[in-house]
Formats: structure tokens, sequence, C-alpha cells
């Protein structure tokens, strides 16, 4: 069936307001549509391992065919001793050689239950205490280890991600990669997680017009093509 051009635009307006509202919760998430778009704020919590990031700045993440990921969401967790987004993405830091790896805890420390205090600092090190025992004295002391540094990304000025669960960069777009607290990216803010940049109330009011707008779009299709039939009807 033929759908025209006008029908066609109102059901993506429908599929991009009814997007936003069902982002509008999520932290850091940003609007497909620039009219649902309201200032971003970050709340304290007691999570060690949430944190907000700079303004423009992003987590850098791998999707399940390699390709790299982005996001704001920085509710982050330990997972099989790999420090992950809300989705179970690995999160990526940057080794010793300047590549982005997944940032994970020592593996013999897992397994000798030696990993206490997880945190993340504002220079975005993750963090936590090793446990162990003087041999000399017997007294157990607790070490600081750093697991790896969070890596950051931002775009060019205008660059809008594709967002399907952790958003992807459009093909030739190159962010610039960094690390926070090191000159090109201001610190983190620790215990404290990223309200939505989608305003709930908008979003919902617009795709209520949408609906109506394409309701109205429909009943008058019906309207012309009953017209239409009755005309053949008389002429047959």
């Amino acid at each position: 069936m033929h759908v025209s051009p006008a029908v066609s635009a109102a059901m993506q307006r429908v599929d991009d307001r009814a997007s936003d509202a069902l982002r509008a919760f999520e932290p850091g998430a940003e609007p497909l549509l620039d009219e649902n778009g309201r200032p971003e704020t970050s709340y304290p919590t007691l999570d060690p391992l949430s944190v907000a990031p700079p303004d423009r700045a992003y987590f850098v993440t791998r999707g399940a065919g390699g390709d790299l990921r982005y996001t704001r969401d920085g509710s982050l967790t330990l997972r099989d001793g790999t420090l992950r987004t809300r989705s179970g993405a690995a999160v990526l830091g940057v080794d010793r050689s300047g590549r982005l790896a997944p940032i994970a805890l020592d593996r013999v420390d897992r397994a000798l239950g030696r990993v206490s205090d997880p945190r993340i600092d504002p220079r975005g090190d993750v963090l936590y205490d090793r446990r162990v025992v003087d041999p000399r004295s017997g007294n157990a002391e607790r070490r600081a280890v750093v697991a790896g540094r969070i890596a950051l990304a931002r775009f060019p000025a205008g660059t809008r991600l594709r967002s399907d669960g952790e958003a992807a960069a459009a093909p030739g777009v190159v962010p610039h990669y960094g690390m926070a607290a090191d000159g090109s990216f201001p610190p983190l803010e620790t215990m404290r997680r990223e309200s939505s940049g989608i305003d709930i109330d908008g979003s919902l009011d617009r795709l209520r017009y949408a609906y109506r707008e394409l309701d109205a779009m429909e009943a008058a299709y019906r309207a012309q093509y009953g017209t239409y039939k009755t005309a053949m009807d008389v002429v047959k």
C-alpha cells in the first residue's frame, strides 16, 4: 500500500517522540528530538561506583559486535570482576600501551577474596582495597590498587549519536579520547548519578499531539477513499 510522505513523516514523529518518552528516566539519556530536551543535572547517591561524566563527555563501551559505543549513564557496577554499564557492556579504560581495553580486577585478588571497597575517584581511577596479611607481624593490611582508569570521549559540536542501547557514532565521525582531569576533560563527579536530558511531561504532550495528528490524517484518508469508492460504484 502506498503511504504518502505526509503520513510517513507523521508516523516518524510518533516513533521519535515515543522513543524519547520511553527513555526519559534513563540516566544521561539524550533526546532524539531537540524539542524534548531539558538541562541535565546530577544528584547524590550512596553508590561508590556511580559517577556523572563532564559536560559533552561519554563513557566508552564495546558492543556485542566489537564496535565502540558511547553512553553518559554512569550507573556502573562490577560483574564477573569487570566494570560494566547498566546494560552489561564492559566499560573501557586506557591501558599502559594507550589502547582502549576493558577495566577488570586482578584475577588472583578475586580468586583469593582479597577485593574490598571498590570505588571510582574523580580522575576516573577504578580502585579497590587489597587485603593482605603481613607474614612477619600477622597483621591484616589494606593496600589501594588501581584496576584501571576510565576512558572518556567527546564528539565535535552538533554530532548526533545513533541511540540504540549504548549509542553508536555515525560512520566517519571520530571522537577525541582522553581521561578525566587530564587537561582536556574535567574531573568526574563521584557518588552522583546524572538525570535524563529528556523532559518527560513535554515529550508525552507532544506524543499525544503526534497521535492526534496521525489519527486526523487517517480519518481524512478514509473520507477521501470513501468518496472515491462511492464515485466508482456510481460509474459501475
